[in-house]
């Protein structure tokens, strides 16, 4: 969940952590620290707040120094305070570590080293772990790298750590257990980091390190990996595809809105070289060797959490309808929680835009365990899920940097409408005529997206009348009932306004005593199947004085008569709706939020990628 960003080089290394921490902060972002060897000493400043707080705190105070390491954090033990920001340090300050993950062991240890004398300043689980390395290498005859690698055979949980030691201002030292963490190589430099984006800059040459790794970077030796059972490992070197305009906002006020508007490009990405409308055909490379296996598969089992969770229900409709197979959509932290049931025959298919969620890929292992095919879906090269699995996809949506995922969003459903489709056409449960006409209308797709992206000044002109609500209801049916979901769950991340999303038929029983005068109520009431249903369920609301805001198909006329406000989205195959749909109700979050003052990239008490359990 915290962001990590080392450097030991030539350079100035102040200026690239905290340049590479404001990239990070997106991972957290209660306070933030660095540490910083100068050769003769290290000076640590942590301060809590944004990184431009500690910027401001460290603007007159010394800063030189060519090996640093930073950290932007998000708290799990202990309040956001100064005290508790990293880095934090030994008892005899010779050591400064920084930590994302979680210690689940940590007050056992914590107990064992205060009867040995160790006292603590922080309420952190991280401050014992540095304790640790500390008490194991001044009581034996191991360098502080083996220390570390000891350490880490006591350590229960998960981990991405780097650590500096005062007396070697010329060497890193990395690990990680079921946390993100990767080196870049340079020209006589390195650079660790909790994800690519701060060292794009600098050079695409990159490790990522495996769970149970530890790495040795110094400029003497360059860089070398051992497991923690001492086992030596060559590093593999990748090329980063990232570029360094995409971590940028690009002209927009916040990275929520430039993702909304990326939209069309990366739905676009996501379907490019797999579908052809001319030879009928949709191809995914990533599962091609397994694709006979997922077509026989007697159920798929989709884990995911958050808007990955949402985009595996849109998954499962899809699915269902076009290829006939039987799906179930968990909850990746409450999978393993139940004992689940997973056979030899089942695919596991993990959706995660940052292929690092912890809960999800602690489900892989389970299922892993249990001889199920596993497959990814995330949205970046090199992540752990992409790792993990035997075969997937990626999205190639892009870096999506605003915490509230909605590009990203887009993308899954739109690998799950090919994933469908390809199934679909190898089981031969959908027609020729069929499977040709959705090819050619999910083509269409980005185009229809830019018409709805039109409707932004309507929509902001709606979001005046409800920016005050307290409450919110979304409904949708069918395959749109999880758009309702996505809708409320938006709303509810950057604006801070309690929002619910139920299918529409289900209002009656309960939530209709919630509807007032005073109670918004977003309704996707497009024209498919379900039409006179959801008019139905309209009729019901208005009864009870509440308003609502339609999303409806072009041309509508009843939805139109009867609702307080309506957006219009292109025709499209009742299939293909949630990827229109679910943008109004994005660009609807995004100017309720403004007009509440929230921050809207960066919304309190969340962070991007949740790699803690």
């Amino acid at each position: 969940m915290c962001g990590i960003v080392a450097y030991l080089g030539p350079k100035n290394a102040y200026e690239i952590v905290i340049k590479g921490l404001q990239r990070l902060e997106y991972r957290g972002y209660d306070s933030s620290g660095v540490a910083i060897h100068n050769t003769k000493s290290v000076n640590v400043y942590k301060q809590k707040g944004k990184v431009q707080d500690l910027i401001d705190y460290a603007d007159e105070k010394d800063t030189e120094g060519n090996l640093a390491i930073g950290h932007t954090r998000w708290a799990t033990h202990g309040l956001p305070n100064n005290i508790n920001a990293h880095p934090h340090q030994s008892g005899d300050h010779k050591i400064s570590l920084v930590h994302n993950g979680i210690i689940e062991n940590y007050s056992i240890l914590k107990k064992e080293l205060e009867q040995r004398g160790h006292e603590f300043k922080s309420e952190t689980d991280t401050e014992v772990l540095v304790h640790l390395i500390e008490e194991i290498h001044k009581n034996s005859k191991y360098d502080l790298f083996d220390a570390v690698r000891l350490a880490l055979n006591e350590v229960i949980g998960a981990y991405a750590i780097v650590i500096v030691n005062n007396e070697n201002p010329h060497e890193l030292i990395a690990a990680r257990k079921s946390s993100p963490l990767v080196v870049g190589i340079g020209d006589g430099e390195y650079f660790c980091a909790s994800d690519a984006t701060p060292i794009v800059e600098y050079t695409k040459n990159v490790v990522y390190l495996e769970d149970g790794e530890i790495a040795q970077i110094s400029l003497k030796n360059g860089l070398k990996l051992k497991t923690i059972a001492n086992q030596e490992i060559t590093p593999y070197i990748q090329e980063l595809e990232l570029h360094l305009e995409a971590l940028e906002k690009g002209g927009y006020e916040h990275f929520m809105l430039k993702e909304i508007y990326e939209q069309p490009r990366s739905i676009l990405d996501s379907m490019r070289g797999r579908i052809s409308v001319s030879k009928s055909k949709v191809a995914l490379g990533g599962i091609l060797d397994y694709e006979e296996k997922l077509i026989s598969a007697k159920r798929l089992i989709f884990v995911a959490c958050g808007t990955s969770w949402h985009a595996g229900l849109v998954g499962e409709y899809l699915i269902e309808e076009i290829a006939r197979i039987p799906v179930e959509v968990e909850y990746a932290s409450e999978f393993r929680y139940r004992n689940p049931i997973i056979n030899n025959d089942d695919f596991v298919i993990a959706i995660s835009q940052s292929g690092e969620t912890a809960d999800t890929l602690a489900a892989l292992k389970l299922a892993k365990e249990r001889g199920a095919t596993l497959m990814g879906i995330c949205n970046v090269v090199g992540s752990s899920i992409s790792r993990e699995t035997d075969c997937g996809s990626y999205t190639h949506a892009g870096p999506e940097i605003g915490v509230a995922s909605t590009k990203a969003f887009t993308a899954q459903v739109t690998i799950l409408t090919l994933m469908a489709l390809m199934m679909g056409k190898r089981k031969k449960t959908i027609t020729n005529e069929r499977f040709n006409r959705l090819l050619i209308e999910l083509k269409a797709i980005p185009d229809k997206l830019k018409t709805v992206l039109k409707e932004n000044d309507l929509i902001e002109k709606i979001a005046k009348i409800y920016y005050q609500s307290t409450n919110a209801l979304y409904l949708g049916r069918g395959i749109n009932f999880p758009l309702a979901l996505e809708g409320a769950l938006k709303l509810k991340e950057i604006s801070y306004i309690h929002a619910e999303g139920y299918p529409a038929a289900e209002m009656k029983h309960g939530p209709i005593a919630l509807i007032d005068e005073e109670m918004p109520v977003f309704v996707i009431a497009t024209q498919d199947s379900s039409y006179e249903k959801i008019v139905s369920n309209i009729q019901e609301v208005k009864a009870r004085k509440g308003k609502i805001i339609a999303i409806v198909t072009q041309g509508d006329k009843e939805v139109k008569k009867i609702a307080d406000h309506y957006i219009e989205i292109p025709k499209c195959d009742e299939l293909l709706v949630p990827l229109l749909a679910t943008v109004p109700l994005q660009l609807l979050s995004y100017h309720i939020a403004l007009l509440r003052e929230c921050n809207v990239d960066q919304p309190r008490n969340l962070a991007k990628s949740v790699t803690v359990e």
